[in-house]
């Protein structure tokens, strides 16, 4: 192992991989497009494993981010998050590069964009099939109808179709719940293109969410599916069934700088800022920001410890051990944690550094 003398987030290449493998493998049987979603890595050197497997569409959540994409020759991408007309500058710097798509959530957006749109650009219109976050209601057929006269309008723009994001998967315990949510998905997307296919023949239906891309085999009445936490995975999709435990592609390392068994308590260096604050719930209803995993020389030890971060401050975490535990760790001894959130953790981090002890930089 690596020596770790501050919070450090370690990333098992070869899971990571794995889980690359896995989607890759998944989204050829289904003869479906993988355009993965680059949000939770934000690598250069990541998505040159994706393209390595032959993938060469992604998915990102900012212009910026899309720009740093472009800069390695990502030359098809997606920003997947509402537009945001205000960063037009950015947007036709893409657009004169490379086959930007982005999405529309609202009517009245696109019109503004167009007022400074110099470039042709690709638009999904995103549809809400449950998780009400963004997206219009596929029954709002007026909504559809004025956002995609606002496409037809202009030379610049392309409908390239519907995009959905079922988020409310993160909340299914059981693989049947996360079938169930994924073919209404599904049915309510074919719905509407069957709706507006004489219009738009060429209409491509985008749907993406780690459980359903982890749990199903079949992707079929969809043309391409986006996923990004599948890549590390973590707590919550290890909670959720995305995932095992040995599937977990990062782990936090953090030294030990004081140790209470009377308490049953051991305080490391790495906090809220380290982890971000996402919790989990466990059964006996306390608050879970972790959970402890012995490191070793291949990495860490699985199952994990009965140790978790029960606390966090700025720089501290505070985690609980039996007492008897406790009193093997002292400062100076370096414990890794499985994060609740590893996009999250993975943005506080801002890079990672390999078992082998490679560092992987990533956007900031």
């Amino acid at each position: 192992m690596i020596e770790i003398i501050k919070p450090t987030l370690l990333l098992d290449k070869q899971k990571c991989i794995g889980n690359i493998d896995r989607i890759v493998n998944k989204a050829n049987r289904s003869k479906v497009k993988l355009r993965p979603h680059f949000k939770t890595h934000q690598s250069i050197e990541i998505g040159k494993w994706f393209r390595e497997r032959g993938v060469q569409s992604c998915t990102v959540s900012s212009f910026e981010m899309a720009a740093y994409f472009a800069n390695d020759n990502w030359e098809d991408i997606t920003v997947a998050f509402p537009l945001n007309y205000l960063q037009a500058d950015i947007i036709n710097n893409l657009a004169q590069k490379i086959k930007l798509n982005v999405l529309l959530t609202v009517p009245d957006v696109l019109p503004e964009l167009l007022k400074k749109l110099k470039y042709g650009i690709g638009v999904f219109i995103e549809v809400d099939t449950g998780y009400h976050r963004t997206g219009i209601d596929p029954s709002d057929t007026k909504t559809l109808d004025k956002i995609i006269e606002e496409v037809e309008s202009s030379s610049l723009t392309t409908l390239e179709g519907f995009l959905s994001h079922a988020g409310h998967t993160y909340k299914c315990r059981e693989k049947s719940e996360v079938e169930a949510i994924h073919h209404h998905e599904v049915k309510l997307m074919n719905e509407l293109r069957d709706k507006y296919k004489t219009q738009f023949p060429e209409l491509k239906l985008s749907v993406g969410d780690t459980p359903s891309a982890s749990m199903l085999e079949s992707f079929s009445g969809v043309d391409e599916i986006r996923v990004g936490n599948l890549v590390f995975y973590d707590l919550v999709q290890q909670r959720v069934g995305s995932c095992t435990m040995d599937q977990i592609a990062v782990a936090m390392a953090c030294p030990v700088v004081a140790s209470y068994p009377h308490r049953n308590e051991i305080i490391i260096y790495g906090g809220g800022v380290h982890f971000s604050k996402d919790g989990l719930t466990l059964p006996g209803g306390e608050v879970s920001y972790g959970t402890v995993v012995r490191l070793n020389q291949e990495g860490w030890e699985l199952p994990p410890t009965s140790m978790f971060v029960k606390s966090l401050s700025q720089e501290h975490g505070i985690i609980h051990a039996p007492s008897k535990m406790a009193e093997t760790i002292k400062p100076g001894d370096v414990l890794g944690i499985l994060p609740v959130h590893a996009c999250l953790t993975a943005d506080a981090m801002g890079g990672y550094v390999t078992l082998a002890g490679e560092k992987i930089e990533r956007l900031n």
